[in-house]
């Protein structure tokens, strides 16, 4: 028998909370946040940073990751662009963006993940008050070892 969502993610996909950047428990692997998202009706995508440790390396593994589109200029306003103007993904009830192993890029480079957090929680707000919604899941569990868990 599989564990209940967390709490977090679960009142989001329910409705009973606005999105918003929600934690993972380090304890559970990623694929289980994916599943429930799509099982709720929502679209959801990985973003697997293990191994990125500058900005260009981030960019690419967005670009890859997140499929963004080719007008993608691989820089900071270019990034919280493509996180506003979601047209170029599916919408569904919502999408749920998982990112992990983001605490090596973190440590690597500080000011940039700033920067990161600044744009997902501009993001996050930008889409709250919409029928389609944004939530980032902040995990530091298992992420799937082989394949795009992007879907």
């Amino acid at each position: 028998m599989t564990a209940p969502v967390p709490r977090p993610l679960a009142a989001v996909l329910d409705g009973s909370t606005p999105p918003g950047v929600v934690p993972w428990p380090p304890d559970r692997p990623v694929d289980e946040a994916l599943d429930a998202a799509r099982a709720a009706g929502w679209h959801g995508a990985l973003l697997d940073l293990r191994g990125v440790a500058d900005k260009a390396g981030f960019m690419d593994r967005c670009a890859r990751a997140l499929r963004l589109p080719d007008w993608f200029g691989r820089n900071w306003d270019a990034l919280a662009d493509c996180l506003t103007d979601l047209s170029w993904c599916p919408p569904d009830r919502g999408r749920v963006l998982v990112v992990s192993g983001w605490q090596g890029y973190a440590a690597a480079a500080p000011d940039d993940w700033g920067t990161v957090e600044e744009i997902v929680a501009d993001a996050v707000a930008f889409w709250r008050d919409t029928d389609t919604g944004l939530v980032v899941v902040l995990a530091s569990g298992r992420s799937p070892e082989a394949g795009d868990a992007a879907g």
